[in-house]
């Protein structure tokens, strides 16, 4: 039996164990308000590269995010093998705890066209449509991403927010949905099932995340998370405000649903399988579902910012994370779903145990169903940002 992982401290959410194969993955993102920022365009902020002249790279990420040696923690393998392969020095920083709190670190310099001496970000979805959408990010050359250009996930592919994958590649990706404990209830597979179950009434929570909430809730209601009208959002929207009005759901949460479920304090919820993975090792009747009307799929992407100044550099070390053998290096320690093809079968010679974790590689079943939900304007924003936060009290 393999030693297990530490847990992950990014986002508060935990990743460490393995749970059973009946489980899938980790997810959630912290919902974001619009946030009014000095729109920038390429033209008007233009960056310079100077990667040809010089051999270094600074390069932002959460915490435990990369793989460490288990005997030196201050040895990164894959980052060291790609600085010793390649002649460029990583200046490696884990700075990014928070995505809103990282935004408030960088959004003067970016607004202003100013560097943020950074090269890569590592950034949900969201925050990354939200820095598209007011031009602080550069575009990326396809050419020199070869390996991305092959080994994407095809459930990654034409995003909302970057539909030419040129400006947010995944670094990794996990997904939100259903759990349960089987300790004091029966199986809870759908979403209409949490929502108005008499036995589950006063023993469910939500996640105060809107995407993840409401994403369960449009696919739910046969709307698109990944492409919706006011109007869908208003239909899912007022099944949720049902089942708040009757007392089925207890409250709202960010990750602190956990103990509860754990204890059975709630019967059921709506959460990230990275959190229910961790119960599972404790309580096996604790069990993450990925209903049949689709989960949140949401990624971490690698952008550059814009004024970072090796364009080049980070282009090779993004190229470079899409080598298969790269790609399970990594997935081997962080545990988070590996957007790389090609990644299971290397895991094989790394781990067959993880090479089968659907923690790690789902199958298409369920990636078919897996949904990133709409990329928002500043406007949608805050209209369906305060919509749900009318709902949910908060």
């Amino acid at each position: 039996m393999r030693t297990p992982l530490r847990p992950l401290s990014r986002r508060g959410l935990l990743t460490g164990t393995l749970g059973s194969a009946a489980l899938l993955t980790m997810g959630g993102s912290l919902a974001g308000c619009g946030t009014k920022g000095a729109q920038q365009t390429e033209a008007g902020c233009v960056s310079e590269d100077l990667s040809g002249t010089e051999k270094k790279l600074a390069f932002s990420n959460w915490p435990q995010y990369m793989d460490v040696d288990e005997k030196d923690e201050s040895k990164r393998p894959s980052l060291d093998e790609f600085v010793k392969s390649s002649g460029i020095q990583v200046t490696y920083t884990e700075d990014i705890n928070d995505n809103n709190e990282f935004f408030g670190k960088v959004q003067n310099q970016l607004a202003a066209c100013q560097s943020t001496d950074r090269d890569i970000i590592v950034l949900t979805d969201w925050m990354a449509a939200r820095m598209i959408r007011l031009g602080w990010i550069q575009k990326l050359d396809p050419a020199k991403l070869p390996n991305v250009q092959a080994n994407l996930l095809p459930s990654l592919l034409n995003r909302p927010f970057d539909t030419e994958n040129r400006i947010s590649i995944p670094w990794q990706s996990g997904l939100a949905g259903l759990a349960y404990n089987g300790s004091v209830t029966k199986e809870v597979r759908t979403v209409d099932e949490l929502l108005t179950r008499p036995d589950l009434k006063g023993k469910v929570t939500a996640l105060s995340e809107m995407r993840d909430t409401m994403g369960l809730l449009l696919g739910a209601a046969g709307h698109n998370p990944a492409s919706f009208t006011t109007a869908q959002f208003d239909d899912a929207l007022n099944t949720l405000k049902k089942a708040v009005a009757s007392g089925q759901i207890r409250k709202f949460t960010g990750n602190d649903y956990a103990p509860d479920l754990a204890k059975g304090d709630i019967a059921a919820c709506i959460g990230w399988s990275g959190d229910v993975i961790q119960l599972n090792s404790e309580n096996e009747k604790v069990k993450f579902v990925a209903p049949d009307s689709g989960v949140m799929l949401f990624s971490d992407n690698m952008m550059v910012p814009n004024k970072a100044t090796h364009k080049g550099n980070a282009e090779a070390l993004i190229n470079y994370y899409y080598e298969p053998a790269v790609a399970a290096k990594l997935a081997a320690y962080v545990n988070y779903i590996c957007p790389v093809k090609g990644a299971q079968a290397e895991m094989e010679k790394i781990d067959p145990e993880l090479a089968a974790n659907p923690l790690i590689f789902p199958d298409e079943a369920l990636l078919s169903k897996s949904r990133v939900f709409m990329a928002l304007d500043e406007k949608q924003e805050r209209e369906y940002e305060g919509k749900f936060q009318q709902v949910i009290g908060a």
